[in-house]
């Protein structure tokens, strides 16, 4: 399913539609920072510990495409094969397509999937890009935000504003001088945001992913802003937040793809066409031209 989603197929937004009103059950965490903080390594370790639980748990770890094939390095899955032979476990590397928030709709079809299949916990690792990761607030409960002890994060996440959708903060490799420093600046920085709609208190942790310290903390922090959540009445806010946000990246993705199907079948687009080539007219003026014939249409309609 999630293949033929990935690859557009039109069988796969009729098989979506059956499966959407089943699929809001699913706990759903995003983890994202900048490259080289661990994140893998910590959702790894994350697993363990909701298996332990019991939870079914799927992995939606989105690598950045290639801007020629669209394909992706998939390095995030083989970080996690130690849990591929669990059959409560499911780990699917995705490609963001050049999507600015690191998260193509395909993400969002794919966690459709997944809850309607009867995962407990979606967790989903974005691109780590850092400077535009805020797609992810659209998609997801709570909001891991991964840093490293002296690599700046936090002042990056000012800058960013990332800080602002964070639910917990991870000093991931805090055996690492300066970890202490990282927390406390974290704490004044998230002290300093701008006062939370929910009242929930973001929490500062340091694990070490590589040998699982400190990840039972981070698993119950999420467990617990769930909880928090569901005893606030926040999560059908949550919900309608995510499905408007949901319909909007729809609707932009069918109006597109109507629009290149038309354009790729219409004799006008193709003499636009040939006039740019030819210098008889420019880009801007051809696209202006274009959007008012297609206006002038639909109004005729």
């Amino acid at each position: 399913m999630i293949r033929l989603i990935e690859d557009n197929d039109p069988t796969s937004f009729e098989k979506l539609k059956l499966l959407y009103p089943h699929a809001s059950n699913a706990f759903i965490i995003g983890i994202t920072g900048s490259p080289g903080v661990g994140k893998s390594t910590l959702i790894d370790a994350l697993i363990t510990q909701f298996r332990e639980l019991d939870k079914k748990v799927a992995i939606l770890a989105v690598d950045p495409s290639s801007p020629f094939s669209g394909g992706a390095i998939l390095g995030d899955r083989i970080r996690m094969q130690r849990h591929a032979t669990d059959e409560k476990v499911f780990i699917r590397s995705m490609a963001s397509r050049g999507q600015k928030g690191g998260l193509s709709r395909a993400t969002k079809d794919a966690v459709v999937v997944f809850s309607a299949m009867g995962y407990e916990i979606i967790i989903i690792e974005t691109v780590g890009a850092g400077q535009a990761e805020f797609d992810i607030a659209n998609i997801a409960h709570s909001i891991g935000i991964v840093t490293s002890p002296g690599a700046g994060d936090g002042i990056q996440a000012v800058k960013a504003g990332i800080l602002e959708t964070g639910d917990i903060f991870i000093v991931n490799k805090s055996d690492k001088l300066d970890a202490d420093a990282s927390v406390h600046q974290l704490n004044m920085m998230i002290e300093m945001r701008k006062s939370s709609k929910t009242n929930w208190k973001a929490q500062v942790l340091k694990t070490i992913a590589q040998n699982g310290t400190g990840v039972k903390e981070v698993a119950d922090a999420f467990l617990s802003h769930f909880d928090f959540m569901k005893n606030n009445n926040l999560i059908d806010q949550k919900r309608n937040a995510m499905e408007k946000s949901y319909f909007n990246s729809l609707l932009k993705d069918l109006i597109l793809e109507k629009l290149f199907l038309y354009m790729k079948n219409s004799e006008a687009c193709k003499k636009i066409e040939k006039e740019i080539q030819s210098g008889s007219m420019d880009p801007l003026s051809a696209a202006e031209f274009l959007v008012n014939k297609l206006i002038v249409f639909k109004n005729n309609e």
